[in-house]
């Protein structure tokens, strides 16, 4: 994994992001209905009155070989002039300005702020997985270990320059399509930066054991399963699994998922009762699960929701 500053950043930036998604899982198990069609796609029609968007889950690394993506998915998105996104992860200008929020000031380290065996497990890690700890020395705790999640996908075959969310946003840019923000990056650096350091340390100690146990790859090798399938009972059984496992994982949820989608379901309202425009709207696949996803709170309020 190449380790440019801007990289750093733009991966801490993106809280929907893969990362997020270990740390903050569902605190009941999901089981599929019995009887019900196999899902095809992470993809799900909602109508109101007058409008409708589409919901779409995205996984932030994939693989060259995954895209066009399906051909319903590439409709949808051709269909709507505007693309709706948690945060544009591309505008590396605005993701510059909330380095402050990701590393320390100088004279401090990441060294100073985690337990000694808990640093001395993360340097094992990290050279394992390619990582000099000078590039790594002075971010804050969640931002380290998030590269170490995203070069442990690498390591698996998933390339950040192949994640989903960026490859809806260039194309949109490319075809002059709108693009809006749901929250941006700005707002999701503020996420980072509230957590108290014992969040930090029980991030960064919970995804230390994940990548040594294993549970990681587990992870990782489900996800995927899930988002392939369009299957929303899979991706959030995956992610209860890890949250079982992990010490302080429950703790860390409703901060990095649940509380969110206040927020995001004004924006999305909106769009179906305000504006003219179709939106397709692409979110963190975890977003969209279980009956606090985005997903169950619109049918919950009376929209016709489809999946496709």
């Amino acid at each position: 994994m190449a380790l440019m500053p801007i990289r750093a950043l733009r991966v801490a930036s993106a809280l929907a992001a893969l990362a997020l998604s270990f740390f903050a899982s569902a605190a009941t198990q999901a089981t599929a209905p019995q009887g019900t069609p196999e899902p095809k796609h992470f993809l799900w029609e909602v109508s109101s009155m007058t409008n409708k968007v589409w919901l779409f889950g995205t996984i932030h690394a994939g693989k060259k070989e995954w895209f066009p993506l399906a051909s319903e998915i590439e409709e949808a998105f051709s269909a709507s002039p505007v693309l709706a996104v948690e945060a544009d992860v591309t505008n590396v200008a605005a993701i510059a300005k909330t380095a402050e929020n990701m590393s320390y000031p100088p004279g401090e380290t990441l060294a100073k702020h985690v337990p000694p065996a808990d640093y001395a497990r993360f340097l094992t890690l990290s050279e394992k997985l390619g990582m000099p700890e000078e590039r790594l020395k002075n971010l804050k705790p969640f931002t380290a270990v998030s590269l170490l999640i995203f070069a442990e996908w690498q390591k698996q075959g998933f390339q950040p320059q192949f994640g989903i969310d960026s490859y809806l946003l260039m194309k949109a840019k490319a075809q002059r399509k709108k693009v809006v923000e749901l929250e941006g990056v700005e707002v999701q650096a503020q996420l980072v930066d509230s957590l108290t350091e014992q969040e930090h340390r029980t991030v960064f100690a919970g995804t230390l054991t994940a990548l040594e146990s294993g549970l990681t790859g587990e992870q990782i090798d489900g996800m995927v399963k899930a988002w392939q399938s369009g299957d929303a009972f899979l991706m959030l059984e995956v992610a209860r699994r890890y949250n079982e496992k992990i010490p302080g994982a429950a703790a860390l949820e409703n901060k990095f998922i649940w509380s969110r989608h206040e927020e995001m379901m004004k924006k999305v309202e909106g769009f179906l009762n305000k504006e003219k425009d179709q939106h397709f709207v692409a979110v963190g696949s975890l977003h969209l699960t279980g009956k606090r996803g985005l997903v169950e709170l619109l049918r919950a309020k009376g929209y016709l929701v489809r999946q496709h």
